[in-house]
């Protein structure tokens, strides 16, 4: 259903487009029988957790796909950014975006790490390699680049600091599963990565994460750092922690390795009818995927420009909030805006201006299996009929404020 007038918008007495809520990363979920046959497999061997044959063949199975030696698959993607960074022996200041998930800082600073935020780069979100050489410190140990949207970071230019000032360099590579950098699948690049296997994410193991990496040492440490620090039975040989997978995610993460092409082939589809349905609508652009490189289209986002339209991004979220589609603002409002970041540095905004910018014109939509043309369409029309009515609604939602 379009919405022929203003007052037909939920928001202002009308009914909702959608009976049921449309969310922002709702699970995708493989084939049922062959996850239930797998826990069916677990119980019978009363094998639950503790290295277990599903987490042996989970991490056979990443490791071979994204071309890189060692997958150690975590119980979750912060405790995996908590052991990456403490084995690769991070302290006093690690550089990182503010435009990121606030488990990257909150990782580093569980650990008394603290996280030096730096500015990013508008066209691709991901942080500005410009900005980067000149926060580092005597006290900096090593630079955590985020690869936003599943588009990989500046890698090489990262790499290149990161040697020249003998520092560290980790990715934190939630939203790139299945996303290639150069035609290199990422997960090889830096010390380490670490991968989120969340719900919300289109590869996923209900609960879970992984660190990759190509060096030897460092996958034997992180092996038995997410346990306990054992080295063989009875025998610890340093901290650790409980960073294991169970054998129930790693059974999910299997079933949804089986749908993974899949996955992505749909959530593409639905990419391609945002990018048509979108089109042309001055003040809106949505953020564009480079074609010659694999990524898994989990992400659709919007960047809303109020200099050219009357409708501010949160007046949109409002309006598709009232519709029941519940976009989300990503990453409203910034680390460096929320506790103890704003506190302890109560300035940071102001070396963080493309950060500030892109905080409050950032929109992510609904995708993924449970979302069909049909209702991509809707959406789209209820945004473009949005736009041309902006001045109208902006005006009615300043008078209801």
């Amino acid at each position: 259903m379009i919405k022929a007038s203003v007052n037909e918008l939920a928001l202002f007495g009308g009914s909702p487009i959608f009976e049921e809520i449309l969310h922002v990363g709702r699970p995708n979920i493989g084939k049922r029988q062959h996850f239930l046959n797998r826990i069916n497999d677990m119980l019978d061997r009363r094998w639950l957790t503790n290295n277990g044959p599903f987490v042996q063949e989970l991490e056979e199975k990443l490791a071979a796909y994204l071309g890189v030696a060692h997958c150690m698959a975590i119980c979750n993607a912060t405790v995996a950014l908590e052991i990456a960074a403490r084995a690769l022996g991070l302290t006093g200041e690690v550089i990182i975006p503010s435009f990121t998930f606030v488990a990257s800082a909150h990782a580093l600073q569980w650990q008394e790490i603290t996280p030096v935020f730096c500015d990013v780069d508008p066209l691709t979100h991901n942080i500005d390699p410009k900005k980067v050489e000149s926060l580092i410190t005597p006290r900096t140990s090593g630079i955590l680049g985020v690869h936003v949207w599943g588009r990989a970071c500046a890698i090489e230019s990262l790499d290149e600091i990161a040697q020249k000032h003998n520092l560290k360099l980790l990715f934190d590579a939630a939203h790139a599963f299945g996303s290639t950098h150069q035609g290199r699948m990422i997960g090889r690049f830096g010390d380490a990565e670490v991968f989120s296997f969340h719900a919300t994410k289109f590869f996923n193991s209900f609960e879970g994460g992984a660190i990759t990496t190509n060096n030897d040492d460092l996958a034997g440490k992180i092996r038995r750092m997410r346990n306990f620090g054992f080295a063989g039975l009875d025998n610890v040989v340093g901290i650790g922690t409980n960073g294991k997978m169970s054998e129930v995610s790693a059974a999910m993460g299997l079933t949804s390795f089986e749908s993974l092409n899949e996955i992505i082939e749909i959530n593409y589809d639905n990419y391609l009818t945002y990018s048509r349905e979108l089109m042309g609508i001055p003040g809106l652009q949505l953020v564009r995927y480079v074609e010659n490189e694999k990524n898994s289209y989990q992400y659709i986002v919007l960047e809303i420009d109020e200099n050219v339209t009357a409708i501010s991004r949160d007046m949109l979220v409002e309006i598709l909030h009232a519709e029941n589609i519940r976009a989300r603002r990503y990453f409203y409002p910034g680390c460096h805006q929320m506790e103890p970041y704003r506190s302890n540095f109560p300035n940071a905004g102001d070396v963080l201006p493309e950060t500030e910018k892109l905080t409050l014109k950032v929109l992510q939509l609904p995708t993924g299996t449970a979302l069909g043309e049909e209702e991509i369409n809707q959406i789209c029309a209820l945004i473009r009929f949005v736009f041309i009515n902006a001045t109208k609604i902006r005006s009615e939602l300043t008078l209801g404020i």
